[in-house]
C-alpha cells in the first residue's frame, strides 16, 4: 500500500475513535470509572513503550545525530507548554472543572490531533512498521481521551447528538495532519530528523505527566496492583511488536 494511504487510513481509523463516547452511556459511573482505570494505565504503558523501544531508537538509527535526545527534551517541554496555553487536560472523569468552556475543549483538541497526524505521518514516511506501531500507541491513548472529551462537552451544555458530531469533525484534523506532515516529510529530512524525537518526548509527557498520576490516586492495593499490571502490561505490546518487528 502506498504510504500516503496508509497515512490516511491510520488517521481516519483513529479518528473513529471520537465515537468511543456513545459505547459509554449505558454504564454506570462506577463501571465506567474502573475501564477507564484501567484503559488509561494501558495507554500510559503504550505510550512509554512507543515512545523508549520504537521512536527514540528508530530516530537514533536512521539519523545517527547528536541532536535527537535534546529533541527528545524540546518535545518533553513544548508539550507541558501547549497543554498550559491550550488548558489541555486529560480528563477522565467527564467532570473537568479546569475546562472553563467546552469550545476550549474541542479547539485544544483540534490542535492535538492534528500533531498527531503530522507524527503518523513522519513515523509511516521513515518505516511502514514504524507507522503502524505509533498509529497503535495513539489510539491506546485515544480511547480514554475521546471518552473523556466526550464527558467534558455533555457536561459543558452539548447534547449528545452533537457532542459526537464535533468530537468527529475535530478528530478529523488528524487526517489533515497526515497530508500535511506526509508532504512536510518529502519536502525536507529536517523534518523527519526533528519530529520522531519531537513525537517520543510528546508520549513521554503525555504518559508521566497526565496518564500516571491518574493511576497514583488509587489507594486501593488489589486495584493498584491491576493498574500497574495493565501498565506493564501496555510496555510488552509495544515491547513484542519490536520483537515481530525485527525477527
Amino acid at each position: 500500500m502506498d504510504t500516503l494511504l496508509w497515512i490516511l487510513a491510520s488517521t481516519f481509523f483513529i479518528s473513529l475513535a471520537s465515537f468511543v463516547g456513545i459505547l459509554t452511556l449505558s454504564l454506570k459511573d462506577k463501571s465506567l470509572n474502573k475501564i477507564l482505570t484501567c484503559l488509561i494505565a494501558l495507554s500510559a504503558g503504550a505510550l512509554m513503550g512507543g515512545a523508549f523501544l520504537h521512536l527514540i531508537p528508530e530516530a537514533v538509527h536512521e539519523f545517527h545525530s547528536h541532536d535527537i535526545f535534546s529533541y527528545v527534551l524540546v518535545g518533553f517541554v513544548l508539550f507541558f507548554l501547549i497543554e498550559k496555553l491550550l488548558h489541555w487536560r486529560h480528563c477522565h472523569d467527564g467532570k473537568c472543572k479546569i475546562h472553563t468552556f467546552a469550545y476550549m475543549n474541542l479547539f485544544g483538541d483540534a490542535a492535538h490531533n492534528f500533531v498527531d497526524g503530522l507524527i503518523i505521518a513522519a513515523s509511516f514516511t521513515v518505516d511502514i512498521h514504524l507507522g503502524i506501531v505509533t498509529s497503535i500507541a495513539i489510539l491506546m491513548h485515544e480511547i480514554p481521551q475521546e471518552i473523556g472529551d466526550f464527558g467534558v462537552l455533555v457536561y459543558g451544555g452539548f447534547t449528545k447528538k452533537k457532542a459526537l458530531f464535533f468530537n468527529f469533525i475535530t478528530a478529523l484534523t488528524a487526517v489533515l495532519g497526515g497530508i500535511v506532515g506526509f508532504y512536510l516529510a518529502a519536502y525536507s529530512e529536517m523534518f523527519l530528523i526533528f519530529l520522531l524525537p519531537f513525537a517520543a518526548g510528546g508520549f513521554i509527557y503525555i504518559a508521566a505527566c497526565d496518564l500516571i498520576p491518574e493511576i497514583r490516586k488509587e489507594t486501593n492495593l488489589k486495584k493498584s496492583l491491576l493498574n500497574f499490571t495493565v501498565f506493564i502490561l501496555g510496555i510488552l505490546i509495544m515491547y513484542f511488536i519490536k520483537l515481530m518487528m525485527h525477527g
